[in-house]
């Protein structure tokens, strides 16, 4: 054989390689049928004024499951993640089009009021109102309208948010006075009193210590059962320890959607591979 065909076969083998294998469950991989789909974004193009910032994205969300996005910085993650509340209709000329359901309902056609009491949403630093303890979690049931007993509802939601222990004995004193910690903790409590169906959660521990972070993750294993969760987070080993199913974002598209255990020891698309080992991004 010459040396320049040779040559040629070798490009073609590398060719081959780096190639997307193509599997049932890449991109568009679905749960599985026992999982019931909380929200189903089809056909999703999301734009800043002229600029386009995500591509034609598809991707189903399970009840009762926490899905983790990840992907380099830039890439798309949370413009998505405040696509599904309609958070970013609070910057000035954005759009989205195709079609974002929720348990098969249009979000677009939905009260925004009524859909953020169902989505809640926790951020990258902790937000606490220049408020009592007390009155940060009681705010959102005041403002919805809740009757009976307000003491008893914000216990609940400071004991589902793990953090009644902590602070019972200090429920009127400023929310200022907690640890960085405690405060992300109390902006769960917060989200949680109005009872969400869903709860977003964009980079909640990258201000935290290790420490507070392994209680943030311990606090989602104990919400699952009665809230579906989507995080936003840039740290593989919590993608890998805290969610069912994993999706990768480049470039504002998705490139890979598959259970959490697979897509971190079989990835499907080597641009997958090259970023969860570290050699990009």
């Amino acid at each position: 054989m010459s040396d320049m065909a040779s040559a040629s076969q070798g490009k073609e083998h590398v060719a081959a390689k780096l190639a997307p294998k193509v599997r049932a469950e890449n991109v568009t991989s679905a749960p599985g049928k026992e999982s019931r789909v909380r929200f189903q974004i089809s056909n999703l193009n999301f734009f800043y004024g002229p600029k386009q910032a995500i591509f034609n994205l598809n991707l189903s969300i399970p009840v009762n499951k926490i899905t983790a996005l990840i992907g380099p910085s830039g890439c798309g993650k949370s413009t998505f993640l405040r696509t599904l509340n309609r958070m970013n209709e609070t910057i000035r000329n954005t759009r989205f089009d195709g079609s974002i359901l929720l348990d098969g309902q249009d979000i677009g056609n939905m009260d925004v009021v009524g859909l953020r009491k169902r989505v809640g949403m926790v951020f990258q630093r902790p937000n606490p109102f220049p408020k009592s303890i007390y009155e940060n979690v009681a705010y959102g049931l005041r403002i919805n309208g809740y009757k009976g007993r307000l003491s008893d509802l914000v216990e609940h939601s400071l004991r589902r948010a793990a953090l009644w222990e902590e602070v019972k004995d200090y429920l009127h004193k400023s929310a200022f006075a907690l640890s960085g910690g405690q405060q992300q903790r109390l902006c769960i409590a917060r989200a949680l009193a109005v009872d969400p169906e869903v709860l977003l959660l964009d980079e909640p521990c990258s201000a935290l210590d290790p420490v507070t972070t392994a209680k943030i993750e311990e606090l989602m294993f104990q919400l699952k059962d009665s809230c579906t969760m989507a995080i936003v987070t840039h740290n593989m080993q919590q993608a890998a320890r805290a969610s069912d199913y994993t999706a990768f974002m480049l470039d504002g598209k998705l490139i890979e959607h598959n259970e959490t255990s697979r897509l971190f020891t079989t990835p499907s698309d080597p641009r997958t591979e090259a970023y969860i080992t570290g050699r990009f991004g």
